[in-house]
């Protein structure tokens, strides 16, 4: 029986370093990345892939913005910006993907979902936001966006510039895990939860409302691939393995993590909140619930025996 691997897929499977995001960039990183998965799938594992969104909803944010001071165009609120780019994004992925798999004389259907994902319109992100969005901005750009938007803008822990954030609620309940688990254990690649899904909250009656969130999307992988009993979950960065003291002379880098030395590593500071800390941290949800070992590391060790920082109970 084939087993289930949900993969991460980090900011830079479509946008990376300095690029500006054009389509013909986008498309060539979703290529590469695509590529990155064919040996897991000769190996014969059932994938589930979701992706971060981060860049490409704050332009499509920027966009609205555009559209309404020069055009009048009514603006739409986050969580539509959020499904505008899961279509996007999965679009694109899914194409590269069928082009590679052609290519590897390998058939398998593949399918993008739109996913809402369930959040608490209570949750206590509301009143902290956190969640960056959107491009790199100078000091004094961020001051002015955030004056005339009322944006909130906070600097990037990497020092790369400021960019605005936004509420991120804890994921509750992934809606579309039901069809997700069916099509891929009947032998279909599904591209789901990407951005980390459409946060919906339910009202009093039970009936679905839109709220103004992103939700972290390695937090939902994690949920995602605990709803689907996946066997294993894999997270993709920018770095081959999670290291402590990082990018500093006494960098260390860990082939392995048990919950509880992550755990400690948490408390001593050694892993950023906007960068590593939610991709241990959803990692440890996954280990935690399901025993199984979740995997921290960059695409290119897909290629190979996935090496990369194994977390493990």
């Amino acid at each position: 029986m084939s087993q289930i691997v949900v993969i991460a897929l980090g900011g830079n499977a479509l946008l990376r370093g300095n690029e500006i995001g054009s389509i013909s960039e986008q498309e060539r990183n979703s290529r590469s990345t695509t590529e990155n998965l064919i040996n897991l799938i000769k190996q014969g594992y059932e994938i589930i892939i979701t992706h971060g969104n981060g860049p490409q909803v704050g332009n499509i944010v920027l966009r609205n913005e555009a559209g309404y001071s020069k055009y009048k165009i009514p603006r739409m609120p986050l969580d539509i910006c959020v499904a505008d780019s899961q279509g996007g994004i999965g679009y694109m992925l899914e194409r590269q993907l069928l082009n590679t798999l052609n290519e590897n004389k390998i058939k398998k259907n593949v399918i993008t979902l739109v996913t809402q994902v369930l959040v608490d319109k209570n949750d206590i992100a509301f009143q902290d936001p956190t969640k960056p969005i959107g491009g790199f901005y100078l000091k004094e750009e961020a001051q002015l966006l955030q004056k005339s938007n009322s944006w909130i803008f906070k600097e990037d822990p990497r020092k790369r510039g400021w960019r605005r954030v936004v509420p991120s609620p804890k994921p509750i309940e992934i809606l579309n895990r039901k069809i997700i688990s069916q099509l891929s254990k009947e032998g279909n690649i599904v591209i789901a939860s990407g951005g980390g899904g459409v946060p919906v909250y339910l009202d009093e009656i039970g009936n679905l409302q839109r709220v103004e969130a992103v939700i972290d999307k390695d937090l939902a992988a994690s949920l995602l691939a605990q709803e689907v009993n996946a066997d294993k979950f894999i997270i993709l960065t920018d770095v081959p393995k999670v290291c402590l003291n990082f990018n500093k002379p006494n960098q260390i880098e860990l082939d392995t993590l048990t919950i509880y030395e992550a755990e400690k590593y948490i408390k001593e500071g050694h892993f950023s909140a906007g960068s590593m800390l939610p991709k241990i941290q959803a990692a440890i949800n996954f280990v935690k619930v399901t025993g199984k070992e979740a995997i921290i590391t960059e695409a290119s060790t897909l290629t190979k025996n996935l090496e990369g920082t194994k977390i493990i109970k």
